[in-house]
């Protein structure tokens, strides 16, 4: 099965960790990029197609900058990520460029993905790149995000990419060979998983407890990646990014890193993109009826169900669907602002019509806009 699923994979994004293509001591390191550009020339000469989700531009701007330290206010990481980017993507296209290959620059933001419209643009742009044998070169646009500098974000960026573009498999390479029953470093005997069928809650929790990963992300981003990708129907591979030659041996069945397995049943792509993109603007607490209604029975949330709720959003505007217990299970998008919800939460549809008139919708969260997550 992992053999299958690592050769028949046409579209894939490739994400390269800081580790990989920088460093505080030298800034960009060009002979990494350019044998990193050799295995992607070589995957594309397999007949595939490959987007690259890249960091180290900060890490790059840090040294151009002749900073001590790795910046802690914003404007200066902002800065930073500036300076960088353009040094990295030059590294790129110098790379690709000796190998008769053209390369384009794409910088996202979490609000080009969150817009239903921007979204549908930047998949057109990208399709149409890809058709023109360009391989985009996508990063978060540091520059101008406020609350995207953080942590993993490019794990989660290029999770959002393969979305975007209907990809087969999503590769993230860092400096760590996949992941371990237990953190290698202190357990020396621990083995690597080489495939994974199910992305449950321990599975989770171990990889919070890692400290196996160098640079700014983690194996618990990965491991989250790697879920919110595989709702979408794409496998996910974890490989060492330092081990020469290794990306093009494992995608042609070698062995190497671990490979994530997809969901058999793919959600729709609108619905996965309202599950996993969109951030939500506020919590609606369900009854047990109602969660049951929603989770088993697949129905639409109706205030009846509702018991209590935080936040202040909009009709229209992403909302978490949270249990008793006050863990969601499910997000969507309500048909009513937080102020009437709260005025009409608990009462049956009659009742709402009674106290408040005929409302343009019966359904607080209509089945079509909801996701169980």
């Amino acid at each position: 099965m992992r053999d299958a699923i690592l050769k028949q994979a046409k579209r894939i994004v490739v994400k390269i960790g800081s580790s990989l293509v920088s460093s505080r001591e030298t800034g960009l390191q060009p002979e990494r990029i350019d044998r990193l550009a050799d295995e992607i020339a070589a995957v594309r000469a397999d007949g595939r197609e490959v987007l690259i989700v890249s960091s180290g531009a900060i890490v790059s701007g840090i040294k151009k900058l002749a900073l001590r330290d790795y910046p802690k206010s914003l404007p200066v990481k902002q800065a930073a990520a500036a300076v960088g980017q353009s040094r990295l993507m030059w590294a790129y296209e110098k790379s690709f460029e000796r190998l008769g290959m053209k390369v384009a620059q794409i910088l996202l933001t979490h609000q080009d993905l969150a817009d239903r419209r921007r979204f549908l643009n930047a998949r057109h742009t990208l399709a149409a790149l890809i058709d023109f044998q360009v391989v985009p070169i996508i990063n978060e646009n540091d520059t101008v995000a406020v609350d995207e500098i953080r942590v993993g974000d490019n794990d989660s960026l290029a999770a959002e990419v393969a979305h975007l573009v209907d990809a087969d498999m999503l590769v993230i390479l860092s400096d760590i060979d996949g992941l371990f029953t237990e953190d290698p470093r202190r357990n020396p005997s621990a083995q690597l998983i080489p495939l994974i069928t199910e992305i449950n809650e321990d599975l989770e929790r171990r990889a919070g407890a890692s400290t196996t990963f160098e640079g700014t992300g983690g194996m618990v981003t990965k491991v989250r990646a790697a879920k919110k990708v595989g709702e979408y129907g794409v496998a996910t591979l974890i490989l060492n990014g330092q081990e020469p030659g290794l990306l093009p041996k494992v995608l042609s069945g070698g062995p190497g890193g671990s490979l994530f397995l997809a969901k058999e049943r793919r959600i729709p792509s609108r619905k996965h993109w309202i599950g996993y993109t969109l951030r939500p603007r506020g919590t609606v607490t369900l009854d047990q009826g109602a969660v049951d209604a929603l989770a088993k029975r697949g129905k639409s949330l109706l205030a009846s169900g509702i018991v209590k709720v935080s936040g202040t959003f909009e009709a229209g505007d992403p909302v978490s669907c949270l249990n008793q217990d006050g863990k969601e299970f499910a997000k969507g998008l309500v048909n009513f602002s937080s102020d009437m919800l709260t005025r009409i939460k608990g009462l049956k549809t009659v009742e709402i019509q009674q106290q408040l008139g005929p409302q343009e919708y019966e359904e607080v969260i209509h089945r079509d806009n909801l996701v169980i997550l």
